[in-house]
């Protein structure tokens, strides 16, 4: 099945916890993960979150990156796969999961989650691969998608997003 969101949904069909949680293959939970996301959780507010990241093998400039990816997810409340998105099943549910775009869906599904109530950002780090940032350059990477991210917030769609990804790759 191609595409993240429908499988993510898939996925989440599957699952049988109150608790859903969403991370990328080639992404690490830290130790005593599922603790931290039910003691986030227990304020009813909260109707889900994410984790900081920590690109490894890490060099100085991924360090930052990774970094300047936590204060931006901290300060929009807007996270993105790589930071291992979690949420409630009943909350996932009502939102009617990931919508089935191409590209941004972790960010279209941050932007509703954050109107269905308080968003957790823990300090807890997940740690992600630096493959993408290595194999096409720190700088080339984030400017591309800090580009992606700034054509969708201003209306692009998804799938015309998906072909300059793809055409960058």
């Amino acid at each position: 099945m191609r595409g993240r969101a429908l499988q993510m949904n898939r996925g989440a069909a599957a699952a049988q916890g109150t608790v859903l949680l969403f991370l990328h293959a080639d992404t690490r939970l830290p130790a005593g993960f599922a603790g931290a996301v039910l003691d986030v959780l227990a304020d009813p507010l909260v109707v889900g979150g994410r984790f900081d990241v920590r690109i490894v093998p890490a060099t100085p400039l991924l360090r930052l990156v990774g970094g300047l990816m936590n204060l931006r997810s901290r300060l929009s409340r807007i996270a993105t796969g790589d930071q291992a998105i979690f949420v409630r099943r009943a909350t996932f549910e009502a939102m009617g999961g990931f919508a089935a775009l191409p590209l941004m869906e972790d960010i279209a599904f941050s932007r509703a989650l954050k109107r269905q109530g308080r968003i957790a950002c823990l300090r807890d780090q997940v740690e992600t691969s630096a493959r993408r940032w290595l194999r096409h350059g720190p700088l080339r990477t984030v400017l591309l998608m800090w580009w992606l991210r700034l054509l969708y917030f201003l209306g692009a769609s998804p799938t015309s997003l998906r072909r300059r990804y793809d055409d960058s790759r």
